[in-house]
């Protein structure tokens, strides 16, 4: 099970499983951003290629514009798969 929740004020939350057969799902929060935004990874189990995807587009989109996406409490697991990805240097990661 997957759910991406935007906490308003407070910033988007992934929890489960973000795999391709999520992405549509993310995909339609993701590009609703327009301002610089935190992502929390505390119950996130696991990410695929197509979920990493899916913030690539979002930072560049939001860097175009003078914003980011900060990530924060990642677990040691996505963590690593995020700096094999060299996505520790796109990132601002808390």
């Amino acid at each position: 099970m997957f759910e991406v929740v935007n906490e308003d004020n407070k910033g988007i939350r992934l929890r489960g499983r973000f795999d391709a057969t999520q992405v549509n799902k993310a995909a339609r929060i993701f590009n609703a951003l327009q301002n610089s935004a935190t992502v929390y990874f505390d119950d996130l189990e696991y990410i695929s290629s197509a979920g990493l995807s899916v913030l690539l587009k979002t930072q560049k989109r939001l860097k175009a514009n003078g914003q980011q996406l900060i990530l924060k409490n990642m677990s040691k697991h996505i963590r690593e798969i995020f700096k094999y990805a060299g996505f520790d240097m796109i990132f601002k990661i808390e």
